[in-house]
């Protein structure tokens, strides 16, 4: 019954086109439909998301990517930095443990649950801290992927200024990928684009923490699908696709990506959201918000 239900409201989802629509159409299924667990497998959204970023890399020019990255190398590397350093510092202001304090800041500075995930596996972190993390990233998520294309509409922002906005101030690529695509194509490139070149400071932090804490776990897994993301646009330039191929190109990305979206929504985990603490949940939320100032000033200095 499940998949008769899902199908359709997956169909629906890509009908309308909407990053927003997908993530609430993926809650709803999850938390009214209520199917077996692990009937939509986590990888499921994460590989289809990574497709989704891959595909969309043959449609962007190596010219503009090279643009993008020179232009705002230092801003985004100044931003996880500084986001990375007083998340730390405030964690010690709100007396939260130094491993939670580690696993909520690496996700704000880098990439969300994907950094998180790899911190703790260093750290070896508790999986009850993990997931209720996990579950306030989450929210924050949700939050952005509705409200940040109302902001940058409302601050008359240009599509490359929401671009960086999203890719700086939203914690995972999924977020950050919807919020863009509902804010149009040039804003999807410009946020993909730095957002991954965001993602690949997760590789130093993990050789660092793994320094400290090498008696203490395993190694993690880098993402490698940011190389294939460089990969593509390579091939996309050389290749010269014409307009055609390139349109159905975006076409497919776009359809992957809220495919992704819609399974994404699908693994909110209620356990996780209703053990949340308020001392947790303010810090996080703080810390967002002192990250939320920093993006805003490196757009309009």
């Amino acid at each position: 019954m499940h998949i008769y239900i899902g199908f359709p409201i997956a169909f629906l989802v890509v009908v309308a086109n909407s990053p927003i629509f997908a993530l609430i159409g993926g809650i709803f299924f999850i938390t009214t439909l209520r199917p077996p667990k692990n009937f939509i497998p986590n990888a499921t959204g994460t590989n289809l998301l990574k497709t989704g970023i891959v595909i969309l890399g043959l449609t962007i020019s190596s010219s503009t990517a090279s643009s993008l990255t020179s232009s705002y190398f230092f801003y985004i590397s100044a931003y996880v930095l500084v986001v990375f350093f007083v998340g730390i510092l405030l964690a010690k202001i709100f007396r939260i443990d130094f491993k939670l304090g580690l696993l909520i800041s690496s996700g704000t500075a880098i990439c969300g649950a994907t950094a998180m995930a790899a911190v703790s596996q260093v750290i070896n972190l508790k999986p009850k801290e993990l997931l209720v993390s996990i579950g306030i990233i989450f929210l924050f998520n949700a939050f952005a992927i509705i409200a940040f294309p109302l902001i940058g509409k409302n601050l008359d922002m240009s599509f490359e200024q929401f671009g960086l906005f999203a890719a700086m101030a939203i914690h995972d690529t999924g977020s950050v990928v919807g919020a863009a695509m509902a804010y149009g194509d040039e804003a999807l490139e410009t946020a993909a684009t730095l957002k991954l070149l965001r993602t690949l400071w997760l590789i130093p932090l993990i050789f660092v923490l793994g320094i400290f804490y090498k008696d203490e776990n395993s190694k993690p897994q880098t993402p490698l699908f940011v190389l294939f993301f460089v990969l593509a646009i390579f091939i996309g330039t050389t290749l010269n696709l014409g307009n055609e191929l390139t349109n159905l190109l975006k076409v497919v990305s776009n359809t992957l990506i809220l495919g992704a979206l819609f399974c994404i929504g699908t693994q909110i985990n209620i356990k996780s959201i209703s053990g949340i603490n308020l001392r947790s949940f303010s810090y996080a939320l703080i810390l967002w918000l002192i990250a939320l100032t920093f993006s805003f000033l490196f757009i309009y200095i």
